[in-house]
């Protein structure tokens, strides 16, 4: 009986791929819009970013799309695929959970971020102020 959920499951998760990409490619919005300036201190600072995700994750479909509201040029980095990233995930976060938004500052302290609400809030606060145009 489990093996046959397992299999229902996963065969309803390779259903629902196809649906969730094309959802997010639709409803991805617009960029914000900031004078050069503005956009290349925006740019310095998300250098120091990267998130760690699933291609097909819900909650990093909406990470994703609070990045591109509001135009950040975050490195994405697929935990799901890449062995690499996932062993870095574990070793730095603590757990394969996606989405991990991992910040580091001046002094080289790396903090580690995992529910998606706190990391748009984070997102938003951090970068949704700086002149828009």
């Amino acid at each position: 009986m489990k093996s046959v959920i397992k299999v229902f499951f996963r065969t309803l998760r390779i259903l629902l791929i196809p649906f969730m990409l094309l959802w997010e490619l639709l409803t991805t919005p617009k960029g914000m819009v900031r004078t050069a300036a503005a956009q290349l201190e925006v740019d310095r600072q998300s250098r120091k970013l990267v998130l760690y995700q699933f291609k097909t994750c819900p909650f990093c479909i909406k990470v994703r799309r609070e990045i591109n509201r509001l135009s950040l040029p975050i490195e994405l980095r697929d935990a799901q695929k890449n062995p690499q990233h996932r062993a870095e995930l574990l070793q730095g976060g603590g757990a394969i959970k996606v989405p991990c938004l991992q910040i580091s500052d001046e002094q080289g302290n790396v903090q580690w971020m995992y529910e998606s609400a706190e990391i748009n809030q984070y997102l938003h606060q951090r970068f949704g102020s700086i002149q828009a145009v």
